[in-house]
């Protein structure tokens, strides 16, 4: 589904017709990448670990409950927590290498112990799709084991049960753009979804007071959160990756995940807005024509 542009106050998408942002610098639309100045975090932890490093469960407390956690299972929460919500097989394609039972068993035992949560989703005509979040149990877990940078933040729970097929599909497109930056010498530092991008610009809006519908005003509030205003409006893209390069500079790169859903305007604003556009092969010719009847130069990539 695609997520609208709103004048003053962004929402995460459009409807299907059917801890701190950092202060960054000017947007490269071209290339979809920008320079970031702000402190270098911790990286994020290995997206997939072998069999062969895991060690023994280790003890987490929480209040009065004590929990028992392997180096996978952790690691599992930690995608999770991350990306708010997963489908169970791209979690074993791209965690686990493939090995559905060894994801199984992590998630039995994340399950057993009410940190982690599955439900079924009916899709379209007979399929469904299995997905995976955290609990507000694992969610609080996951952050007393600091398993992430300090600024990453958290999520749990389904907040957008009709779009959580959408929103599942996140996992994929990062993997697919963090394999990108890898191959040209990158480390992923940090992701921010819609959620946190859209908390933060309404928060420092919310400082304008009676400046707040002041166009100067809000095209200034945009670049200071690294996005555009395109038409009056600021799009908001499905995330945002922040990294650092083999020449160690501090670069981030807007994704959006565009489907057949999307109406052209729609589609328009995030082009212009210097977003990598990715889609599914099926949905990108229709796409393409979109862009190239605007005269917008914007590629599609396949996910």
């Amino acid at each position: 589904m695609s997520r609208d542009a709103f004048p003053f106050d962004p929402l995460p998408r459009e409807e299907d017709p059917g801890k701190r942002d950092p202060e960054p610098g000017r947007a490269a639309p071209r290339s979809g990448a920008e320079r970031l100045e702000i402190p270098l975090p911790r990286t994020r932890e290995p997206r997939a670990l072998t069999a062969e490093r895991e060690g023994p469960p280790r003890a987490y407390s929480l209040r009065d409950r004590t929990f028992l956690l392997r180096e996978s299972e952790l690691h599992t929460m930690a995608e999770l927590g991350t990306f708010r919500v997963v489908a169970a097989t791209e979690l074993a394609r791209l965690a686990y290498a493939s090995d559905h039972a060894r994801m199984e068993h992590d998630v039995r035992r994340l399950k057993r112990q009410s940190l982690l949560s599955e439900q079924t989703l009916a899709i379209s005509g007979r399929k469904t799709l299995r997905v995976l979040t955290l609990t507000k149990t694992g969610k609080r877990v996951l952050e007393n084991a600091v398993r992430l940078p300090e600024d990453q933040r958290i999520y749990h729970g389904i907040a957008r049960p009709r779009e959580a097929e959408h929103d599942a599909e996140l996992y994929r497109l990062f993997h697919t753009e963090a394999d990108r930056i890898e191959r040209d010498g990158g480390k992923l530092l940090r992701v921010l979804l819609d959620y946190e991008l859209k908390s933060n610009l309404n928060r420092d809006r919310a400082k304008l007071g009676d400046r707040s519908s002041d166009p100067q005003e809000i095209k200034r509030l945009a670049r200071r959160h690294g996005l555009t205003v395109v038409d009056g409006k600021t799009p908001l893209p499905d995330m945002r990756i922040e990294y650092q390069t083999a020449e160690l500079e501090l670069r981030r790169v807007d994704l959006e995940l565009a489907t057949r859903h999307y109406r052209p305007r729609g589609v328009a604003e995030k082009a212009k807005a210097g977003f990598s556009l990715y889609s599914h092969r099926e949905d990108a010719s229709r796409l393409r024509r979109i862009l190239d009847g605007q005269e917008l130069a914007s590629r599609i990539l396949l996910l």
